[in-house]
């Protein structure tokens, strides 16, 4: 088959919607919407794999409006843990989105206040549900945000990190929020960031997600390189050091483009990721690699970090395609 070329062509626009790459999401949202209860536990108590179900938490628990079903069933069922997780992420995410993404110094002391009353809030439910279930690694894991978010700081995170992974120790999602909490914008250092993300990476199997870790840390140190004074300049410079070029291609080696990998809820978001560094380190031929994995599936992280996510998404895969 030939492949495709711009002049031939045009590139599909990226589609960042979730319930197009995961199609669980459009019925689950059916589900939120219809106030099906009964059939939404059901299906989420289905999700056999961990990170499945800390996937589909998160997500439910971004549904608009999906707080009020949560709230009904928390209060009419007072021993229902899964309804206050969830009621807990849908805390956690409309208090994120009254803070915004944006740094600290452009955040007014308003959405400051309606942030943390949120995060509280969940805080609340969260310690209830693993006061009751310490094995409740779903609760553990949202635990991790809010830990964050309230400036609990570097021990009680590691903590609760802790108390999660003793029950499910390869939870990307919990993986991830802890290397965030890591960074020296939070209070820690590039040595934890290094040596938590080492060790889980080779605490996991081959083919896991957790892979992406890699990526995920170098990416921020290029962050924090692009906003310091010759960011433009050192950014990239520190990618392309040989040790963290090769450090990334062994990672995605191992993960995603291992033969043991599987396709599984959140998958899309790992690709992006690998695409996005090799395309800042001008590794085209393997970004162009992940840009095919996923087509015109895109994730808003970590392309946000670009400014405009759809148009660093198509800037980059067009590059990628063109030398790949």
């Amino acid at each position: 088959m030939a492949r495709r070329t711009l002049a031939t062509e045009p590139l599909p626009a990226p589609v960042f919607t979730v319930d197009v790459a995961y199609p669980e999401v459009s019925h689950w949202r059916g589900l939120v919407e219809a106030g099906d209860w009964a059939a939404l536990a059901e299906a989420l108590h289905g999700l056999a794999d961990a990170n499945d179900r800390a996937f589909a938490v998160a997500t439910v628990g971004d549904f608009p409006n999906s707080e009020n079903l949560f709230r009904e069933i928390a209060f009419r069922h007072p021993a229902d843990t899964l309804s206050r997780v969830l009621l807990a992420w849908r805390h956690i995410n409309i208090g994120s989105a009254a803070r915004t993404a944006a740094r600290a110094r452009h955040v007014s002391t308003a959405q400051f206040a309606v942030f943390h009353d949120h995060l509280r809030q969940a805080e609340q439910l969260l310690i209830d549900v693993t006061a009751r279930e310490p094995e409740n690694y779903l609760a553990w894991a949202a635990r991790l945000p809010t830990a964050m978010g309230l400036e609990l700081g570097q021990s009680e995170a590691r903590r609760r990190y802790a108390r999660l992974a003793e029950h499910q120790p390869n939870l990307l999602a919990a993986q991830r929020s802890l290397l965030q909490q890591l960074c020296p914008k939070w209070g820690g250092s590039w040595e934890d960031v290094q040596s938590f993300t080492r060790q889980s990476v080779g605490a996991a199997p081959p083919g896991s997600p957790t892979g992406v870790l890699i990526a995920e840390w170098h990416l921020e140190r290029w962050l924090e390189f692009r906003d310091g004074g010759d960011g433009e300049r050192q950014g990239p410079a520190y990618l392309r050091q040989p040790e963290v070029h090769q450090e990334i291609v062994d990672a995605a080696a191992w993960s995603v483009l291992n033969p043991a990998f599987e396709r599984r809820l959140g998958w899309v978001s790992l690709h992006n990721t690998f695409a996005a560094a090799f395309s800042l380190i001008g590794d085209l031929p393997r970004a162009a690699e992940h840009f095919r994995a996923v087509g015109n599936l895109a994730s808003r992280w970590p392309w946000a970090y670009f400014g405009d996510p759809a148009a660093a998404f198509e800037r980059h895969r067009a590059a990628a395609l063109a030398k790949g």
